[in-house]
């Protein structure tokens, strides 16, 4: 089931929410309410990977709080204490599992098929959110071991893991920043968030129903094309432009619609896109592009490797593994892992041009803004395309190398023209949660200083709000997936 969708918007969420309200006063009640909506949502899409999801759900809950009870009881040296020997091998046993499963659906067939050069035949199809709630569940493990969790229920755990707005695509949830909100319920009124979370939820369906989605037919089919053919040099510069916006639109809209999905709810999600092409250079970029996966191979893969602690060999080497397992994650390609490859060695081009200038001013903050720019457009290349041909296809149309009569159901010129228009808005313009919470008090948000006309809950803006609704719902021809989605 998509956000985007009919089913969703008019059928799901409004019973889901009326069903909410009505058990809110029963903490409990509300939290199993959702938990089994939740669920329900998974597992419309396909019913038997509930099982898997269920399982997983019940495997990690039962290590977690296996270690959780290690975590507490006394050190080594106390006769009645496990040894942390015993809690390590319960913790491997865990993430194991967990990337067990991870692999033979996601990396099966790639292993096999273009590592070792063996035929498959077997067809896996790729569960949903596998990529995400593996992640979320081996960090909840990894903290459980390090004595970090606090008490939890399984209805908790189950609805950590599973809870809608984020199950699909994001934020990779920290457990530290959820399940205390499930015990202490809203922060604000249920108006509040109902007019804060519409509004939210409302400013990322138009992203990706109005621009994403729009910019996907100028993108999507010169990349087809370059699957078997070069395309000319208009059309080759017109879809990767595209493309680099419209993963921008298409990711930003969803960040937007599972945190505003979310704060209906009462609950505050983490930050997950903070205007990322505003970016002055690639680590800052990564600081800003899903900022939760960036902190989850920060904290659980690059410093346990030894982060910056052990001298800058290592350090680059860290940051490379780091990099092309994060490319890995993305999708089961070489393709993939030459983009996380590309950002590798962007970041470590960056430390060593850092070293090299010491104490020396550094580039103007534009010129390191466009550098920055540059180079993540050149990797979305290799993150599009189908193969390497397609890539050095796509390549030689890019130089001008490719056939001279232009793809005349693309239109590059309307293109470059709908580009010029959205460049300001992701260069200049504040993002959705520095504009609709400019001035309210929440130190989650990072806000730009002087956004003259943010959002408030009056009749105006509700009346702008309720028309790009109405606009965007109007819009929903088809329903495309998220770009994120089978990740």
């Amino acid at each position: 089931m998509l956000f985007n969708s009919y089913m969703f918007i008019f059928a799901f969420l409004p019973t889901v929410y009326v069903g909410y309200r009505l058990l809110e006063a029963r903490r409990r009640a509300a939290l199993g309410w959702l938990a089994a909506g939740s669920l329900f949502f998974y597992g419309w899409w396909n019913p038997a990977f509930l099982l898997l999801l269920g399982g997983s759900i019940s495997l990690n809950y039962l290590l977690g709080l296996t270690l959780s009870r290690m975590a507490v009881l006394p050190v080594d040296g106390d006769s009645k204490a496990p040894s942390r020997k015993r809690a390590r091998t319960v913790l491997a046993l865990g993430v194991v599992a967990n990337l067990a499963t991870l692999a033979y659906f996601k990396y099966a067939e790639f292993l096999v098929s273009d590592v070792l050069g063996v035929t498959w035949d077997m067809a896996v199809v790729l569960p949903l959110a596998i990529s995400f709630f593996t992640f979320q569940q081996i960090a909840f493990l990894v903290d459980a071991f390090q004595g970090r969790v606090s008490a939890y229920g399984f209805v908790d755990y189950c609805l950590f893991v599973s809870f809608f707005p984020q199950l699909i695509a994001g934020p990779i949830v920290h457990h530290g920043e959820v399940m205390p909100q499930f015990r202490r319920g809203r922060s604000a009124t249920p108006d509040e968030d109902l007019a804060v979370g519409s509004t939210i939820f409302t400013v990322g369906l138009a992203k990706k129903v109005l621009i994403a989605d729009t910019l996907a037919t100028y993108a999507s089919p010169v990349f087809h094309h370059a699957e078997s053919g070069v395309p000319d040099v208009s059309s080759a510069w017109a879809a990767l432009l595209a493309y680099t916006f419209q993963i921008y639109f298409d990711f930003s809209g969803y960040s937007d619609m599972a945190i505003g999905l979310a704060r209906i709810f009462g609950i505050r999600l983490p930050e997950n896109f903070n205007s990322p092409y505003k970016a002055t250079t690639i680590a800052d970029f990564w600081r800003r592009w899903h900022m939760t996966l960036s902190r989850f191979l920060r904290d659980y893969l690059y410093i346990p490797l030894g982060g910056n602690r052990l001298g800058p060999a290592r350090r680059y080497t860290n940051l490379m593994t780091t990099m092309l397992l994060g490319g890995l994650w993305h999708g089961a390609g070489w393709t993939f892992v030459i983009w996380g490859g590309l950002h590798g060695t962007f970041l470590i081009v960056e430390r060593v041009w850092r070293r090299l200038r010491g104490d020396r001013p550094g580039l103007p903050a534009w010129c390191g803004r466009a550098l920055t720019f540059l180079a993540v457009v050149f990797a979305w290349l290799f993150f599009k395309s189908a193969d390497f041909e397609s890539v050095g296809r796509m390549l030689s149309g890019l130089l001008g190398h490719g056939g001279s009569e232009v793809l005349i159901d693309i239109r590059p010129d309307r293109a470059f023209i709908l580009l010029a228009v959205l460049a300001p808005v992701v260069w200049i313009a504040p993002n959705t949660r520095e504009w609709v919470l400019a001035g309210r008090p929440d130190p989650a948000v990072t806000r730009a200083p002087g956004i003259r006309f943010g959002w408030c809950p009056t009749l105006p803006w509700s009346l702008v709000v309720v028309v790009v609704f109405v606009w965007s719902v109007m819009r929903i021809s088809s329903y495309s997936e998220f770009i994120y989605f089978r990740f």
